[in-house]
This record gives C-alpha cells, structure tokens and sequence, in this order.
C-alpha cells in the first residue's frame, strides 16, 4: 500500500473518532453510562473494519458491512433496560444512537465524507434536541 493511500485511510479514521466524539459529547455531559469513549470506538472501529473490507478480496463484501450492523444491534439491545416494576424502558436512545453512529463510521470508512458528516451532525441536532424547552417532556408531578 503505497504512502498516499495508508494518509487517506489515516484520515478517515480520524474523522470517524472525531464524529464519535461529538456524537458522545451530549450523552456524557447528561451523565449517560455510554458516552464520548464508547460512541468514538463505535464510530473508530465501524470505520476501520469497513477500511479493511474495501482493501482486501471477498467474494461477498457486503456480509461485513451487514455484520457490523448485526452486531451493534447486539450491543445496543444489551444496553436496554426494562424497570417492570416503575413500568419503565430506559436505554432506548442510546441503543438507537450508537447504531446510528456505527453508521457513520461505515460510511466515512467507504470515504463518503459528506453523507457521514451531515449523519454525524443530525444526530448531535436529534440528541441535543430534549434541551430546547418546546420539546421537553412535561413532568406530569409538577
């Protein structure tokens, strides 16, 4: 692999850890257990097995890609939690995000910057969204 190809992939690996980061960023500030470290892996490690999959000869290159999603569907359902007694479900977001983020990562892994990025940044918009005050749930005990 020659000197301009190993930069370009460099980069992109850069860019997923960047778009994971600021994916997080929202999740840990309101103290989420999944937050910059995990949504930045998620992102860093779908960008890099989509890296490798475009470089090296399958007859079948989509398995992968079906794979990574597969697989953080598995991560994310772990991540879902059911309070039977407060008849609750929390977690629901985060597992829905962190899909989302893998996402991003795929696609900046195939190089496609502009689709990844603008992804990246409707799920910052979709995360930060419950801060503004029209969208807020209303606490039905006050």
């Amino acid at each position: 692999m020659d000197f301009q190809t190993e930069i370009t992939l460099l980069t992109r690996l850069l860019v997923a850890l960047v778009l994971g980061v600021l994916i997080g960023l929202d999740r840990e500030i309101d103290g989420n257990a999944a937050g910059i470290r995990t949504y930045a892996a998620v992102c860093l490690g779908a960008a890099l097995i989509t890296i490798i999959n475009s470089h090296i000869d399958v007859a079948d290159q989509t398995r992968i890609v079906a794979n990574i999603v597969s697989g953080i569907g598995f991560l994310g359902a772990g991540i879902i939690f059911r309070d039977s007694a407060k008849n609750l479900i929390s977690g629901l977001t985060t597992a829905g995000t962190i899909w989302a983020t893998a996402a991003v990562g795929i696609a900046i892994g195939f190089g496609m910057y502009p689709i990844g990025s603008i992804t990246a940044l409707l799920l910052i918009l979709l995360l930060v969204s419950h801060h503004f005050p029209l969208l807020k749930k209303r606490n039905k005990n006050h």
